[in-house]
């Protein structure tokens, strides 16, 4: 079993888990593997390796320094340590699994059913779904409260 670091175009970093490098790279042709955070395909393996502790090692010059964490792991692209962002990719998804687990996923029927629960013709519940942006817009104007999921996807599954 092969656990390989991936990340997407959008720096959301994630494992996959393959039988071999070769099952990796089948699934990837194949647009098999999706990033968990915003489902998008084109998602790139990341170098990982073991931390290595070396008896005699010399500090990295200040170029270098400033592209890895504390661990000397590679930074984030924006500059965050790479353990902090993995720590705020597992916050973000931990809160999508409970938003999922809590609500009722009305798909396209989304602004009506929440009009329909706004004006009281319809039990009061959370309730999950699409909108496009001008119904988003117009629910707010209507002062019926909406929180957009990050992402363009509203999963029907649970996260992995």
């Amino acid at each position: 079993m092969k656990v390989l670091d991936l990340q997407c175009p959008h720096c959301h970093r994630f494992e996959g888990w393959f039988a071999s490098v070769d099952d990796f790279e089948s699934q990837l042709s194949r647009k098999l593997i999706e990033c968990p955070i915003c489902a998008a395909t084109a998602v790139s393996r990341v170098p990982s390796a073991p931390r290595l502790n070396l008896s005699g090692a010399t500090s990295a010059p200040n170029e270098a320094r400033r592209r890895t964490d504390e661990s000397g792991a590679p930074a984030d692209p924006r500059g965050m340590p790479a353990e902090r962002m993995r720590e705020i990719e597992a916050k973000a998804l931990r809160a999508l699994r409970e938003v999922l687990e809590k609500t009722e996923n009305v798909g396209e029927r989304f602004a009506e059913e929440a009009r329909r629960i706004h004006y009281n013709e319809a039990p009061a519940r959370s309730i999950r779904g699409v909108a496009s942006p001008d119904d988003a817009r117009s629910l707010a104007e209507e002062g019926i409260d909406v929180l957009p999921l990050p992402g363009p996807w509203v999963p029907k599954e649970s996260l992995q």
